[in-house]
Parts: C-alpha cells; structure tokens; sequence
C-alpha cells in the first residue's frame, strides 16, 4: 500500500503554524473597493469584508520578518508595493513574478495600493513558499523580479487549427 501524497490539509488563519518540511500554497483573491488619495479604501471595510487587509491604510501586510523559506508570487490582478530590509522595492502586477529567497534573514512588506480611485480595484494572486534547504538557510536574502514582459510565452496550433497559448 502507497503513502498517501497529501499528509494534511488545515485550512489557515493569519498565523501559519507550519512544520519542516512544507510546501504551501495560495490563491487569493480580495474586491477591494475604488481607493482614495492614500490608496486605501474610499469606503471602510465591513465585518472583515477584505481578507488582506492588515495596513493602517493600504491593504497589506506591512513590516515583518521572514528567515529560511522561498516565496514565489504571481499576481493575476492589482498591484504590491514591495520594500525590504535589503534595499529593494518596487510595485509589481498582473503577469509579474516576484521570486523572495528569505535565507539566513530578511524584514520586508508587502503592501497592495488601491490605486484606481473612479473604480473598483479587484485583487488577486498565487503563492507558493517552500522550505529551504539547511544550506540556503545560511545564505544571505535574495530578490528576484520577472517582469511579464520577459516571461517566454509559446503559443501553438494543434492539428485542429486551434490556437494554444502557454504561459
């Protein structure tokens, strides 16, 4: 008899009590309303209405730490500000991969500007964190961005004349 592939599935709340070694994904998305001149919300949130909304005013996650684990995040929809403690920052957004190596160490947030304030400002990405190995774990934090725009796309025509496009 085989093992069985998935071992658990908990569903999360803010604080992820993960065990070594672990593999997680997301996919989130979150409808936030037009924004105002900060980027935050016109309208205030409403009985937890926003599931990623842990900024003062911007939606996000503001400053915290993260040592010994890979991120890799693609945003389907919306914007992130990213800063961190290694100098980098920048916004990112629909097709954009942001690739965060945490190694031995490394404070950043991750804020989600309400950016369109005549409209809605619909949110939504995929994550995956994977644990590091013993060795990356003593590596100095790294920053990675792929930008849509260099990401290699193929597109094909089956036998039938149809068009398949992988990105």
């Amino acid at each position: 008899m085989s093992s069985p592939v998935i071992y658990n599935i908990t569903p999360i709340t803010f604080r992820l009590d993960l065990k070594d070694p672990f593999l997680f994904t997301a996919h989130h998305i979150d409808h936030f309303p037009a924004g105002n001149s900060e980027m935050g919300p016109q309208t205030a949130a409403q009985n937890n209405e926003y599931n990623m909304y842990y900024g003062e005013v911007v939606p996000g996650f503001p400053e915290h730490p993260h040592t010994g684990f890979e991120t890799i995040t693609l945003v389907e929809q919306g914007y992130v500000d990213h800063f961190d403690s290694l100098g980098n920052g920048g916004r990112y957004a629909a097709g954009d991969v942001q690739w965060l190596s945490t190694g031995n160490g490394v404070e950043h947030c991750e804020m989600f500007p309400l950016i369109h304030e005549n409209q809605a400002n619909p949110f939504e990405l995929f994550q995956i964190w994977f644990n590091s190995s013993a060795e990356q774990k003593t590596h100095d934090a790294d920053y990675k961005m792929f930008w849509r725009e260099e990401i290699p796309h193929v597109f094909e025509t089956d036998t039938e004349g149809k068009n398949q496009i992988f990105e």
